[in-house]
């Protein structure tokens, strides 16, 4: 497990590498503008909205009483897993730019999807969601 962590953990420095963010800020407003335009979300609704929760409530995921979002808990083996489990997880929210709310305590991380600009949830969320239950499947302890 920790080959992988360390993989992982390489491709998220990566991401932040400084001189790699440097020549990305030359160009970046003009890219940002362009992919934004390009990249619109769409918040979920009607039966996509009503599938897509019947499909995530079968893998756990409850929605937020208080606000239109997802919630929840996964438990790891140990830190070491949990970490791992963020890391992959981080990668694909750089990509996406779309970046979970979680908090993490040794074994278990504890999470919520919504997309702040729509307020409320979109495929973005879903999408996020599917690839955390993809990501947990192989790990040894049972999730909430």
């Amino acid at each position: 497990m920790s080959l992988f962590i360390n993989r992982d953990y390489l491709r998220l420095l990566k991401l932040f590498h400084p001189l790699k963010s440097s020549r990305l800020n030359k160009h970046s407003s003009a890219l940002t503008t362009n992919l934004t335009k390009k990249k619109m979300r769409a918040k979920l609704e009607g039966d996509q909205r009503n599938d897509t929760l019947k499909q995530l409530d079968t893998s756990g995921w409850k929605l937020v009483d208080d606000r239109d979002a997802l919630s929840k808990t996964f438990l790891f083996k140990d830190f070491n897993q949990a970490f791992g489990f963020m890391t992959r997880v981080a990668l694909l929210a750089e990509k996406l730019d779309h970046h979970p709310e979680w908090f993490n305590v040794y074994n278990k991380v504890q999470v919520t999807l919504s997309t702040h600009d729509l307020n409320g949830l979109s495929t973005y969320d879903s999408q996020m969601a599917q690839f955390m239950d993809q990501c947990a499947s192989g790990t040894k302890e049972n999730n909430k």
